[in-house]
């Protein structure tokens, strides 16, 4: 038995995993860092349909592997590429090869080396005789990842659009994409000259009409001492100069109301149509208050909103792109793209689209006129405690008022069009896109000045009321962001991919792209809408893979609202879970303050979840699942759900990918895979005896892998934590103190101190390592000091690196570090100072020409000091380190 896998006494029968062996987080996170930021190249289908906190596919398609993979006499592999022919059959014919071994590669797993089983990523694997549920599904990543191997997967979430994400995503692999490409047609003929024909401007270069790319809308208020009208700019840029100069700025001049070009935005300014002086960067709007150009009175803005019910909104510039400028000579880029603006003329067209909606009953039928439900991402109510923003305060009371009139013709012509298609599955597939396409058209997007573009709707994930607006071409020009013909093509793309997938892995640095694999996604699949804690399967699964809910990380229940409001007009007579007010999130096992549920209700709930669990698997089976992990209470709380249900931790590891998920406001630290399989009993330990076992293994753990694996050591530090975890769950519930049991927070506070203990590293381990990194930046002091005794903060207090005028490590000759030793060396007996900072104040002096032995013997030189000189002078090349302890030629300065 492998040092990282566990298994109590009476369940050594049952077979290990590669997982639970190693697993090779190097490789993944290679993958996941190129994934991360290029989602729809690597896995078109994640990118069909927005869901929050969605895995990276990388990252479940590995899991797979690992887990799935415990059978070789189960197992084909086949060479994408190759159809029909499996691994071995391709190495004959190309090359005579030996046929592939399986149970050799499986064997070979372990944590010093998990990679064996590796060769295998970018392979059509198919496996026998495995059903997998993921009871959380979410955005479905996990069911897409393990139907690639032949699984029969299983997913159920409580919220109905992860139900209808999933079902498009699993349903995909068999739908055809003529059909939906003639179905788009359809729609095309049927909508999009009128959508369009509202999304037109007078060319600024002569008698035509350009392309509306965007319309850019403020707020105004009526001033309450004076009763001008305020308009809410927090400053007047338009948007960065694309192609005469990037450093320079298109603004709106505030006296005449022109789009004009400035050299610096955040500078006294002129105007070039009036010549008025004004400085772009001050606007009438800041830290919630307006502030009137006419009387001077600052006044809050979501008061004077309330007051007045509701704001007034002008538009004032738009963006535009003109194709028929474009086919002539004589134009720069910036005539044929740029910002202008506002005619009367584009004042009327907005009108004649709003008295055009008013006039058109029959499409009113498809816009949500639902009230927007009070909650923790709607509302500020102090009870609430969540990091949201309050919509009604902005005067948002219904999903309507988050469109203007424009927004909502456009939308529900589209609607209308793609409910006369008559194949339900090609129809959800254009309500899909539909759906998709409300995130980026709505009074809720904002625009990005310096890098020209909208910003994300759900970036704070909640909503955020922008003072200024930015509407969108619905149906799409030439260029533009979140326009339904863009997002359809993201939906055609996930199709398309679905059928014939690819995998990309990492070959020396460079991402490389297998051939299309014979097997499709989603052959065999079955998913449910509802509380998860009501499916009623008994020892039915060979695996549980899942991401399970965070405390409070992400309100889906109240965000997916949004979406939920446009689909159940078309969705509702097809399933019952689209015939609901809102979709369900008393039920959610999530904290949230808007339903009275805090920590302790999350637990339970996490606990009842875990529970479930444990009924749905086989007594062989295994639980794998993601955590977004931040601190030890998290942790024990974890530790305590899975192992009082009946699991014991097998192995933990850290993977990087996707880590900026936001916990009110803060990064987590790490997502990390956690592995799980059930255990019978477990068996009475005294704490004293178990904390020695756990010494050892947090040891044994680190040294191993600090010999075979170039991992940081926050990484060890997970893995360490997990074999930890192991000797724990064997015995949990049953671990005794002072006659007293300890529970599982406990016990893991007391993991912390002794993984701490048993690497004893600190500020001088990591500033080595940092010395002996290429290109440091934050990011490294970050990383290379998780799982350690040192933070950032300690580095920093020791001038160890500043980033006053970018980043700087205080290496010896560092102004700012010396500095600060110079002030800590005249203490009596140098006790103040630690080895490092004697140490560069020694080179220091070396390097002056200035005399070193009278420290050296004040300081009594001993191993400890030795040892670091000796480490400083191999990472940096510097022998000077060592020489100025013992060399007199050197010391006698």
């Amino acid at each position: 038995m492998s040092e990282q896998s566990g298994s109590s006494s009476d369940q050594q029968e049952r077979t290990e995993l590669p997982i639970e062996r190693g697993f090779p987080i190097e490789r993944v996170n290679e993958i996941a860092a190129k994934e991360g930021r290029a989602k729809m190249y690597y896995r078109p289908i994640y990118t069909m349909h927005k869901w929050w906190a969605r895995r990276l596919g990388c990252v479940f398609r590995a899991i797979s592997l690992y887990t799935l993979l415990d059978d070789p006499e189960k197992v084909s592999v086949f060479e994408p590429g190759h159809e029909g022919e499996t691994l071995a059959g391709y190495g004959d014919d190309a090359d005579g090869g030996p046929e592939v071994d399986i149970a050799s590669l499986l064997e070979r797993v372990d944590m010093s080396d998990p990679e064996s089983l590796w060769e295998l990523y970018p392979k059509d694997v198919r496996v026998e005789d495995k059903k997998v549920l993921d009871p959380f599904m979410g955005g479905g990543t996990s069911l897409v990842e393990a139907s690639r191997f032949g699984a029969e997967v299983v997913g159920n979430d409580l919220n109905p659009v992860a139900w209808f994400v999933t079902k498009k995503e699993l349903e995909a692999g068999q739908t055809d994409v003529e059909k939906l490409e003639e179905a788009f047609e359809q729609v095309k003929e049927d909508v999009a000259d009128e959508i369009t024909q509202y999304y037109k401007t007078p060319c600024p270069n002569g008698d035509h009409e350009a392309d509306v790319m965007y319309n850019f809308w403020v707020k105004e208020l009526e001033c309450v001492s004076c009763d001008h009208t305020v308009p809410l700019f927090r400053d007047y840029r338009v948007g960065k100069g694309r192609y005469e100069n990037d450093d320079k700025y298109n603004v709106l001049c505030p006296d005449c109301g022109e789009v004009t070009f400035v050299d610096d935005w955040q500078s006294e300014s002129s105007c070039n149509n009036c010549g008025n002086r004004f400085v772009p960067k001050e606007g009438n709007a800041s830290r919630g208050k307006y502030n009137c150009p006419h009387c001077g009175q600052k006044y809050g803005i979501t008061d004077a909103i309330q007051e007045q019910n509701g704001f007034g909104l002008r538009m004032y510039a738009i963006e535009y792109y003109c194709p028929t400028c474009d086919e002539k000579d004589g134009f720069g880029r910036s005539d044929v793209k740029g910002y202008k603006s506002v005619d009367q003329a584009d004042i009327d067209r907005f009108e004649d689209a709003k008295a055009e909606w008013v006039e058109s009953d029959e499409l009113h039928q498809y816009v949500p006129n639902d009230e927007i439900p009070y909650g923790a991402v709607t509302a500020t109510d102090s009870d609430l405690r969540y990091d949201g923003h309050d919509v009604f305060n902005h005067s948002y009371n219904r999903w309507a008022d988050m469109y203007n009139t424009r927004q909502l013709l456009s939308l529900s012509k589209l609607a209308d069009s793609i409910d006369n298609i008559e194949d339900d599955n090609i129809q959800e597939y254009l309500l899909l896109a539909l759906s998709g396409t409300l995130r980026s058209n709505n009074q809720m997007v904002g625009y990005d000045y310096a890098y020209n573009k909208i910003t994300n709707m759900f970036k704070s994930n909640s909503f955020d009321p922008p003072q200024q607006p930015t509407e969108g071409n619905v149906w799409g020009a030439k260029y533009g962001r979140g326009t339904f013909e863009a997002i359809f093509n993201l939906v055609k793309s996930g199709v398309e991919y679905a059928s014939a997938p690819t995998e990309r892995f990492v070959k020396d640095g460079e991402s490389i792209e297998t051939s299309p694999f014979e097997k499709s996604i989603g052959d065999n699949f079955t998913i449910h809408q509802g509380d998860m804690r009501d499916l009623e399967f008994d020892e039915e699964f060979d695996a549980v893979i899942t991401d399970p809910p965070y405390y409070d990380n992400i309100i889906y229940s109240e965000l997916s609202n949004f979406f939920y409001s446009w689909l159940k007009p078309s969705l509702s007579e097809k399933y019952e879970h689209f015939t609901w007010e809102k979709t369900p999130s008393a039920e959610s096992i999530v904290a949230n303050p808007a339903e009275k549920k805090g920590e302790e209700e999350f637990e339970t709930d996490l606990h009842q979840g875990f529970s479930k669990i444990r009924d749905c698997l086989k007594d062989d089976g295994f639980l794998a699942f993601t955590y977004h992990h931040s601190d030890s209470e998290s942790w024990g709380g974890l530790l305590e759900s899975v192992c009082d249900v009946g699991f014991e931790v097998t192995a933990t590891y850290p993977i990087s990918a996707d880590i900026n998920k936001l916990t009110k406001g803060e990064a987590v630290s790490f997502d990390i895979v956690v592995v799980a399989r059930p255990i019978d009993d477990t068996q009475p330990a005294s704490w004293n005896s178990l904390r020695r076992d756990i010494y050892r293994t947090a040891r044994r753990t680190r040294q191993q892998l600090e010999e075979s694996r170039e991992l940081s050591r926050g990484d060890i530090g997970v893995m360490e934590m997990g074999a930890c975890f192991r000797e724990y769950s064997k015995h949990h519930g049953k671990v005794q103190r002072d006659g007293d049991i300890m529970d599982a927070k406990e016990v893991v506070q007391e993991i912390y101190g002794i993984i701490q203990e048993a690497s004893d590293i600190g500020v001088e381990d990591v500033f080595i390592d940092l010395l002996d990194t290429s290109n440091v930046s934050y990011d490294d002091v970050n990383k290379l000091s998780r799982g350690t005794n040192a933070t950032p903060d300690d580095l920093k207090e020791m001038h160890l690196y500043n980033q006053d005028d970018g980043f700087e490590l205080g290496t010896w000759d560092n102004e700012k570090r010396q500095a600060y030793i110079q002030e800590r060396v005249n203490g009596d007996g140098g006790d103040h100072l630690s080895n490092l900072d004697k140490l560069q104040f020694l080179r220091y002096r070396y390097e002056k020409g200035q005399a070193v032995q009278n420290y050296v013997e004040k300081w009594d030189v001993d191993d400890d000091l030795r040892e670091l000189a000796g480490r400083l002078a191999d990472v940096t090349g510097d022998d000077t380190y060592t020489r100025v302890l013992g060399d007199r030629d050197i010391t006698s300065y």
